[in-house]
């Protein structure tokens, strides 16, 4: 089966990759919050793991495990945390369990530069966890009741994006737009992407009432800017240890990081943007 997709066009894959993954995400956001947060915290452990394993190819040490560990419970908190079920003092928690990082690397006495790999474990869980928690803040956002609407319609946002950018880039892209750090973006694939992404933003303020209608387009606006600024940065992380996908996990889009690159930036300018402009 593997070598079937393989053998097909990369646009063949990434549309076979969408009809089946893209129910059963819809189904795990819109079933129960349960289920969103077991879809999400699975798919940050899954992005984290490869986040360090990437850097292991690299030559570096992080701690994979205990590093992944800690974004678990970064996600996990902050969803029981949002669901009313604990008190906000539970966020102490991450404190000390951070802290061990050091008090482990301490130990790792073959580790020649352990403050480096202590960083690298840090940065593991800012890069790829907390992005991860602020999509469950966006679900519970003011209140302790849940709505996938938001969630949901940022997806939808950020598919739309990248649907739009493939195709105007693939059809007119001509003029570069980070050449240095990754050649086929260009200038007429953003464009395509923003009109796609303000097409949806229409759609969702007509159909989806959580947020108003100059909030939807605000953050259709932010995930195409800041989104492609995740996948540059992501770009960047991969030209920087010679390979082209995270990983071959999900045919046509290479693993989870290269699937959610955008969110991973985007999700804090809309926390921020709706928090400060509810």
């Amino acid at each position: 089966m593997n070598e079937k997709l393989q053998g097909m066009s990369n646009l063949k894959q990434r549309v076979i990759a969408a009809v089946v993954a893209v129910p059963f995400l819809i189904f795990c956001i819109v079933f129960s919050d349960w289920t969103f947060f077991g879809l999400f915290a699975i798919i940050a452990i899954l992005a984290q793991l490869e986040f360090y394993k990437l850097l292991g190819l690299d030559g570096d040490e992080p701690l994979t495990y205990y590093g992944t560990f800690c974004g678990f419970i970064l996600v996990s908190v902050t969803f029981f945390i949002e669901k009313g079920i604990i008190p906000e003092a539970n966020y102490y928690i991450l404190s000390p369990l951070m802290a061990l990082i050091f008090f482990i690397k301490l130990y790792k006495a073959q580790d020649e530069k352990p403050f480096k790999n202590i960083a690298y474990t840090f940065l593991g869980v800012i890069y790829v966890a907390l992005p991860f928690a602020l999509i469950i803040i966006l679900a519970f956002l003011n209140s302790t009741n849940f709505s996938w609407q938001r969630p949901l319609g940022c997806l939808f946002l950020l598919w739309a994006s990248d649907t739009g950018a493939y195709f105007a880039g693939t059809k007119f892209g001509k003029t570069k737009l980070f050449e240095r750090v990754s050649p086929k973006k260009s200038w007429e694939g953003s464009v395509g992407g923003f009109l796609a992404s303000m097409l949806v933003s229409f759609i969702l303020s007509k159909y989806f009432n959580d947020l108003l209608t100059w909030q939807w387009f605000g953050c259709g606006a932010i995930i195409v800017v800041a989104g492609t600024y995740g996948d540059l940065v992501e770009s960047l992380f991969k030209r920087s240890i010679k390979i082209k996908d995270s990983a071959s996990t999900i045919p046509g889009h290479g693993g989870f990081l290269d699937r959610f690159d955008g969110l991973l930036l985007s999700i804090p300018f809309i926390i921020t943007f709706l928090k400060l402009f509810p």
